[in-house]
Parts: C-alpha cells; structure tokens; sequence
C-alpha cells in the first residue's frame, strides 16, 4: 500500500503531479468511477464504497459488476481488492473495520461528492475528468476483465462454506 508523505493531498500542485495510480487511488477514486461509469467500457459496472468507521480513514470507492472490479489498480477479483484495501488500512490503524455500501450518488457531481468529504472534480488544480479519459483510454478491458474474472471464478471455485461436507 502506498503511503502519501504528509501534506500532499493539501497541496494541489504537488497532488496534481503524482503518478495517475497515486493520483486515483488517494482522493481521486470517484473521479476515476465517475468517468468510467459515464461511459462505460464494459455493460454492468456499478458503484461500491468502502465507508471506515467513525474515526478512521480509508474511503474508496471502485466500480463492479459483483465479481470483479476496476479501480486505480486495474481490474481484479472484487473480493481480492476489498482484502488488499482491508488488510492495508487495518495493519496501519488497529480496530480498522468498514461497510461496503452501493453508491447511490453521481460520482462526478461536486455538491454530492462534498457531502461524503470527498472532492469534486473542480476541486482540483486543473480538470481530473480529461486525466481519467486517458487512464480508461490506455486498458484493454475486455482482456483484463476476462483476466480478473477467470481468477475470481477460481477464487469463487475454492472457497467452500465451513459447512459443506465435501
């Protein structure tokens, strides 16, 4: 998990200079869903929050169809990107929990966005929205959908409920 050294987020120049991975996966993640949702690459993609419980950071929001997700990382089983984000808040901050919520808002709406305390895309030095275009732009998504979902698929196939008797 990368860490962001103190006082960048609050800088906009310097937050505008991060790499587009750093840039979306700390602040501008709703920027990055927002876009992608508006046209979506693939049919079936959705919303989903990460909400930390009071008091902790860790907000993230990514889009899915359920089994896979896309987000700054690239497109991954959605249950491995909710671990990855899990394991990494809660090795930081002890007690570190959440709730996965359905987004229910536009995600590139200013007023909407500030009321979750998240940034709005003219919030930011320049325009994020062009910037996410060019990030969608570069990925094969057809091809690294159907990457994440064969591993989902075999995630899904190996998991077995404490109960079953096979």
């Amino acid at each position: 998990m990368y860490v962001l050294k103190h006082g960048i987020k609050r800088n906009p120049e310097k937050r505008w200079a991060l790499p587009d991975r750093i840039f979306f996966g700390h602040g501008a993640c709703a920027i990055l869903a927002g876009t992608f949702l508006e046209h979506p690459p693939l049919e079936g993609f959705y919303g989903e929050r990460i909400i930390p419980a009071e008091n902790f950071s860790g907000n993230h929001i990514y889009v899915t169809n359920g089994m896979i997700a896309f987000d700054y990382h690239g497109y991954c089983a959605r249950e491995r990107l909710l671990e990855h984000h899990e394991r990494g808040w809660a090795s930081r901050n002890a007690g570190w929990r959440c709730t996965i919520a359905k987004v229910d808002f536009d995600l590139l709406d200013t007023t909407e966005l500030n009321r979750r305390k998240i940034l709005g895309p003219d919030q930011y030095l320049y325009d994020p929205i062009p910037r996410a275009h060019r990030f969608l732009q570069r990925r094969n998504h057809p091809e690294a959908a159907a990457r994440a979902l064969r591993i989902a698929m075999r995630l899904a196939a190996d998991y077995r409920p404490v109960s079953d008797p096979t």
